[in-house]
């Protein structure tokens, strides 16, 4: 007699496909899901890393700035100095120069006639005096004019003194201060 198979192997076969099928859907979940945990977990240390170079960066850059700011002080502050030393060697070179110039002031001062205020502003000094004669002034004006160390009189006024001082003329010059060039030095 013949074997009749009564078996649902069409169904049977139809569930094991689908089994199958549904193993493979679950294993390639499975995989993509760590496929991209893998990624995210590169993604998060590469923007780990970058942030840290970030920070690196920042911190360096902070560094350099508090250095700039440094020089920058060190500079002013150098400056400063050197303004002072040239302000120092100017003055000690111009210390004889002022002993000469008020050393000439008296050589000029021709008889019958006295300083009563002087004021020296840069190379210009002012003169006030009084004078027995007006002669006497244009004889100081021609004075100054002769010497090496003065040049540019300029009289602006000359006024009867007072009653204390009867007979005498008041008078306001101004002359320019200038440094005579020594002498050997050849002029170009």
């Amino acid at each position: 007699m013949a074997k009749i198979n009564l078996r649902p192997w069409r169904e049977e076969l139809r569930a094991e496909k689908q089994k199958q099928f549904i193993v493979m859907i679950l294993g390639a979940v499975i995989i993509a899901g760590g496929l991209v945990y893998l990624w995210k977990s590169d993604m998060d240390s590469r923007i780990a890393y970058q942030e840290s170079r970030n920070a690196y960066i920042e911190r360096a850059t902070q560094e350099l700035n508090k250095q700039i700011k440094e020089i920058e002080n060190l500079k002013r502050k150098r400056d400063e100095l050197l303004a002072r030393m040239q302000v120092i060697q100017d003055l000690q070179g111009k210390r004889p120069v002022i002993v000469r110039v008020f050393d000439e002031l008296v050589r000029t001062l021709p008889d019958g006639l006295f300083y009563t205020d002087l004021k020296k502003t840069g190379d210009n000094i002012a003169i006030v005096g009084m004078a027995e004669s007006n002669s006497r002034i244009s004889n100081l004006m021609r004075q100054f004019e002769e010497s090496d160390w003065f040049a540019n009189p300029n009289l602006s006024n000359v006024s009867a003194a007072d009653s204390r001082r009867a007979g005498y003329s008041q008078f306001n010059l101004s002359v320019q201060q200038k440094t005579p060039e020594p002498e050997g030095e050849d002029k170009e």
